[in-house]
């Protein structure tokens, strides 16, 4: 299937990476989307004196599309929601020991895993579309469509006060303790 070509809306160079399993691993860092910068106080109320933060959004390829309802997709769903959580509280912490405010959020749920939740959850297939202007499917749940995986990618994101170096090189270190090379 041919998907189209996307342009990201901000120039960002994603960090491109391979797991355990031979999928990529795509890693991009961003200025908050104008939604998350108005909404803030309602979603991350515990960031309301933080002038600047920036959101990291983890893509990983998928063995499955991720358009069905199926026992399969919904263990790939599960199984690629851990490894996003076991790398992104590795990488959270390392940032948070470097005194940065950061924090991971739930893919399933859209709110905060180390701050107190806000009275909206965060959607994480909606600050892609914004931030790297990949069109979505809308079905039972919206399915973001990557340009080279096709629907065949599970998003999740954390955010941080370190700058993009910082941010970046934490990465770096961490990826391969968790087999992302």
């Amino acid at each position: 299937m041919n998907y189209p070509t996307i342009y990201p809306s901000e120039q960002s160079h994603p960090i491109k990476l391979v797991g355990k399993m031979g999928k990529a691993i795509q890693i991009t860092i961003h200025s908050p989307s104008e939604y998350i910068q108005t909404n803030r106080d309602r979603i991350f109320p515990d960031w309301h004196n933080q002038t600047s933060f920036w959101v990291v959004i983890v893509l990983q390829q998928s063995q499955y599309e991720m358009l069905e309802i199926t026992p399969k997709v919904e263990k790939e769903k599960q199984q690629l929601r851990e490894n996003f959580m076991r790398f992104g509280f590795d990488v959270v912490f390392h940032l948070r020991d470097g005194g940065y405010l950061s924090d991971l959020i739930d893919p399933r749920t859209g709110y905060p895993l180390l701050s107190r939740p806000g009275e909206i959850p965060h959607d994480d297939t909606a600050a892609v579309k914004a931030l790297l202007n990949y069109p979505i499917i809308r079905n039972k749940c919206r399915v973001l469509i990557h340009p080279q995986w096709g629907i065949s990618v599970y998003p999740s994101i954390f955010i941080s006060t370190a700058n993009p170096t910082v941010i970046e090189l934490a990465i770096k270190n961490i990826a391969p303790d968790h087999g992302w090379k």
